[in-house]
């Protein structure tokens, strides 16, 4: 959880400002409306984790005293007021580009936090990305289900989040009393995990449990580490300089992610490996190096980095107080239907983003092409948020989020046509290029998504509470992805109908001799010299049964629901009228 600090309303962009449209003098009515925005010095800026930059904006009327006085003026002395008026806004301009200056502090600070979002990023490039391809290959699907759990962490740190910014040694310092010993934590999982692999790796069915709880912690601590880390950019980087926060974020969890999970599964293939001729990189080797990288950032902060002194009494709220308004929010009408929302939103093509991949590879697609296409994919992201960002800048920043379902869907429907008209390898250029095509699109509409939510987020968002609304909503949006990925993985076991064809002996009658959905009835098929025959292949009914609800609870409740929501005024998100 992101802490709060004051925000100057100067910096607040115009666009969502609340004013009195019906007074051409933006003076306020206070017999006709009540005025439910905060005071300027009021106002907070947070650091969301879930990569996008949070701002909130300000709602104070935009009218002066000067629009009043000069109204008071005859025309000639109007004139003279509003070229003096012009004059002072240039000097000030001059004044702010001045100020906007990147220091040698604020860089070396970016550089500081970029490294720690790196770090962040590498657990989960493992956790959620590697790691899964890798085990595809010796666990079902309803076991992948089971260590898919490790990916929940990082959706509810909500949950403990009050107690990393408000519990510290001073001595210390407020952020690094969590980061130390969490990145400490971090490289000792990391090098236990390099030290066991083997063992692990080698029969992973009968290492699940501990496969899932090693990731799970390494997930969680990393989850952590996040907190205090987004809490300390808000002191580390000069006020001016307060937005290249959720850049370091962005451009430090993406190159530790894409690192842990393309580049990783690049340079693991075998394939990959003889056609550049270079060494295979294993898994026990590169987790090695990752946990030297964060005791040597551990070891950097302990002795060498010196965190500012930052007093309690500038916390936003006590631990107690958080919990408190977490539940206040939770309290309110429109806040649950949103909840609701967020929790089904994802459902629709769960199947696609959690199993299609997995598919792909079975049909032939190898880790390393996987590795390319994701590869290509990311600056088109990029550029894509960019463009989205200006898209949901708007007062209606639901309306792209909307759109973007239905291309969303439809590539869902597509990438299960894809799997079962998948082309015999070696693929041929026209479908891969295709493929990327395919990726790209739908990570665009994907990213639309994440923008557009993002900025219905920030406007909605009360200032005086800004960090705990703003990680509560994002903690169900991240929520309403997660959850869904165990039931989906165990479905695609639970509807496939496959078994084990076994030749006799000096004839040529096939038997069925057992099951061949399960790890257990692979390996026993294998040893009697059977031949695994898929009669029904259970993610085609998963993925119709998700892409079926996504359609319908994206006409019959999100569309009606989203509108009436975005329709609502700022103040009725607020938990208690000022």
């Amino acid at each position: 959880m992101s802490a709060l600090r004051n925000k100057s309303p100067s910096e607040d962009p115009p666009s969502l400002r609340h004013r009195d449209r019906s007074n051409n003098a933006n003076v306020e009515d206070y017999t006709g409306q009540i005025d439910m925005s905060p005071l300027p010095f009021f106002h907070k800026e947070t650091i969301s984790s879930s990569l996008d930059n949070i701002r909130i904006l300000s709602r104070v009327p935009t009218g002066s005293s000067s629009d009043i006085e000069l109204n008071l003026l005859s025309e000639e002395e109007r004139t003279s007021a509003g070229r003096n008026l012009q004059d002072g806004d240039a000097y000030s301009s001059a004044d702010a580009a001045k100020t906007t200056a990147m220091s040698s502090r604020d860089k070396k600070a970016m550089t500081l936090l970029i490294i720690l979002y790196l770090i962040q990023g590498i657990p989960l490039g493992l956790a959620l990305g590697s790691v899964p391809f890798i085990l595809r290959e010796h666990l079902s699907y309803s076991q992948l289900g089971v260590f898919a759990l490790s990916n929940y962490p990082y959706s509810l740190k909500l949950l403990w989040s009050p107690i990393v910014d408000s519990t510290f040694l001073p001595s210390i310092g407020r952020r690094k009393s969590w980061i130390i010993p969490m990145q400490l934590i971090i490289g000792s999982l990391m090098l236990y995990i390099a030290s066991n692999v083997g063992r692990l790796m080698e029969n992973p069915a009968n290492n699940l449990y501990e496969l899932t709880f090693v990731f799970t912690s390494l997930v969680l601590f990393s989850a952590t580490q996040d907190i205090a880390v987004d809490g300390w950019a808000l002191t580390l980087l000069s006020q001016e300089n307060l937005s290249y926060a959720s850049t370091c974020q962005t451009i430090g969890l993406n190159t530790g992610f894409f690192a842990s999970f393309t580049v990783f599964l690049a340079l693991n293939s075998e394939a990959f490996a003889e056609k550049w001729g270079i060494p295979r990189l294993e898994l026990s080797t590169y987790l090695r190096f990752c946990s030297l990288l964060c005791f040597g950032v551990t070891f950097w902060l302990t002795f060498f980095e010196t965190e500012g002194n930052e007093s309690i009494d500038e916390s936003e709220m006590t631990v107690t107080s958080v919990y408190k308004t977490i539940w206040s929010i939770c309290k309110l009408k429109h806040v649950q239907a949103l909840i609701i929302m967020h929790f089904f939103a994802k459902v629709g093509f769960q199947a696609n983003e959690a199993v299609t991949s997995l598919k792909m590879i079975e049909k032939g697609l190898g880790r390393e092409d996987l590795a390319i296409v994701v590869l290509i994919d990311f600056p088109f992201q990029i550029l894509g948020g960019w463009f989205a960002a200006k898209w949901s800048s708007g007062d209606k920043p639901l309306r792209p989020w909307i759109w973007a379902f239905w291309p969303r869907l439809a590539f869902a429907f597509l990438s299960t046509l894809i799997v079962y008209w998948f082309p015999t390898p070696p693929l041929s250029y026209g479908f891969f290029v295709y493929l990327i095509i395919h990726t790209v699109l739908q990570g665009l509409a994907s990213t639309i998504q994440f923008v557009g939510i993002s900025a219905f987020h920030t406007k909605i968002s009360d200032p005086l509470i800004g960090g705990t609304y703003m990680t509560l909503l994002n903690t169900f949006t991240n929520l309403g992805g997660t959850w869904p990925k165990y039931f989906v993985l165990k479905g695609v076991d639970y509807f496939s109908e496959a078994y084990c064809e076994v030749k006799e002996a000096h004839s040529e009658l096939l038997v069925k001799a057992t099951e061949c959905v399960s790890e257990h009835g692979k390996e026993v098929c294998l040893e009697i010299d059977g031949k695994c025959i898929t009669e029904h292949d259970g993610y085609y009914y998963v993925s119709a049964m998700c892409i079926s609800f996504g359609v319908l609870f994206l006409m019959f409740y999100i569309i009606p629901t989203a509108r009436k929501l975005q329709a609502l005024p700022v103040y009725r998100w607020r938990v208690s009228p000022e």
